[in-house]
Formats: C-alpha cells, structure tokens, sequence
C-alpha cells in the first residue's frame, strides 16, 4: 500500500501544548500515523508518515484548527518504514536552538522567498550568498551550488559560528534547511546580530527541489527518518564522499562506538555488512 510523509511547522503562540500534544496523539493513532512531532508554546513542528488516505485526513483535520489554517504542508512518498513508532512530546523550542527569547519568529524573523523568486534570482544572475542552515553531515549529502556551510553540529552552534559569516553582514543572505522550521530562527538570529539584508527560502529546500528537481541544488537530500537521503527527480550527481576512501556515497552509519555515534558516510566497500568505526581511537 502506498504511504506518504507529512512535514510541517508553523509558529504560533499555543497556550495549552499538553492540550494540543492530547489531541494530536488520538488524531495519529486512530489514523495508524508513526513519526515525530514536537509541542511547544511557540507552536508546532512534525514529521508523519501513514497511507495516503489517512495522512490526508489528518492533515484536513490539523489544517481546520484556526491556529494552523494558513500551515503548509509539505508531501513526500514514503516507505512505509520511515519511523518505527508515533512520538508527540512536549519541548519548550520546537527546534533545540537555547537562543535568547528575543530571537522569537512569531515577533520577527526574515522575509520569506518563494521558490520561484530563487529561482528567478538565478536566472537573472542576483548577487546573493545561500547560508545552509542545517547541520553539517546533512550538508556532505546535497546543498545548493555554492552555498556556505557554516560547520554547525547542531542548531545550538550558530551563535558560535557567527563569525565565519561576519563577512556577510552587508550581503543579501539567504538561509536554507530542510522544510523551513530551522531557518525561522537562524535568520531571526542573523537579523539580531546585524545581518542588514536576510530572507529564508519559503517551505525549505524540500519546497524548492518539488518545484525545480535537479536544478540548482547538487546530490540527494538529507531526511530525519528511515530514507536518510531523498530525490525528487531530474538529472542529479552523487556528490557525498566515503568518510574513509572518499568514493561517491549517500549511504549513512553511526559509529559502532556507542560513546562517539557519529553519523557520517562511507561506501559499500568500506562498510560492507559489519559495524564501522569512525576511526582507529574509536
């Protein structure tokens, strides 16, 4: 049977998240939906994955709450393995970012850009800078032609990495991630510290490969559930490396060193069928 993921994020002010978490567990269960989803005051983000037919429904009923009428979401095929179970927790972020409370989206945050205006923006040659957003093993995999990889190992790091992009302050920067949720808060971030000229692509690189697969944005892109790297279509080029020999890959492990657990590449060759170790110490 053919199954779908769902991805979406809105931020908006929830006044009761253990009320909304409730509600979202029963909708999830009685439609047989497994996934992510995180609850927090400031709003809503989730990844689910189920039939077709039942991810629509719930979506139809997610979209009826006023809070999250105007919400998008976003659609990929599945595999019906995507995640092993329903979660819907509680958080006081919706992404773990730990910034200030006056970096907040629901008060200001970058000018959102269409996918079609990027693309325009190519085609007339714009000068602008692409900021990835994401972190940096999902960057090995796919990113846009070159755009800036901050180094960030996770989102609390952008603050740290800040002055690696000193240099753009007086650019026209665009961030980019996945769906969209991250950018809301690291162009907010940008914009608190100086940052004269910050959009964030509209609904992610997700939104941008669905309308334009194969133009623009280089290799495969990084998932958080069982496919690790998807494609849209189009002509497109391997571009991760073997963390070991350097050959083309997109096949993802962790390191076998429950203390490290690094998640990186390597190839078939490298890894065969047995565990792998990032390197010798570990």
């Amino acid at each position: 049977m053919e199954t779908q993921i769902l991805l979406f994020y809105k931020y908006v002010t929830v006044e009761d998240p253990e009320s909304l978490a409730s509600w979202l567990r029963t909708r999830c269960s009685e439609h047989n939906l497994v996934g992510r989803i995180l609850v927090a005051e400031e709003g809503l983000n989730g990844t689910v994955e189920g039939t077709v037919e039942n991810t629509e429904r719930f979506a139809c009923e997610l979209l009826e709450d006023m809070r999250f009428g105007d919400m998008k979401v976003k659609r990929s095929v599945g595999n019906g393995k995507g995640f092993p179970k329903l979660s819907v927790k509680v958080r006081k972020e919706i992404v773990g970012t730990q910034f200030p409370a006056t970096v907040d989206p629901r008060v200001r945050t970058a000018t959102h850009l269409a996918p079609e205006e990027l693309r325009q923006w190519y085609e007339e040659g714009k000068d602008f800078v692409i900021v990835d957003m994401r972190n940096d093993y999902e960057f090995q995999s796919g990113h846009f032609k070159d755009s800036i990889n901050p180094g960030l190992e996770n989102s609390r790091d952008l603050p740290k990495a800040l002055p690696k992009l000193e240099a753009l302050k007086e650019k026209t920067v665009l961030t980019v991630c996945t769906g969209g949720v991250r950018c809301e808060k690291m162009s907010a971030l940008l914009l608190e510290n100086g940052f004269s000229d910050v959009y964030q692509l509209d609904n992610g690189i997700h939104g941008y490969m669905e309308k334009y697969p194969g133009q623009d944005f280089v290799g495969g892109l990084y998932t958080f559930d069982d496919r690790k790297v998807m494609h849209f279509g189009g002509d497109r080029e391997i571009v991760g490396r073997c963390h070991f020999c350097q050959a083309p890959t997109e096949k993802y492990v962790n390191c076998a060193n429950d203390f490290c657990h690094l998640h990186f590449l390597v190839c078939e060759g490298c890894s065969g069928s047995r565990s792998v170790f990032c390197s010798r110490v570990c």
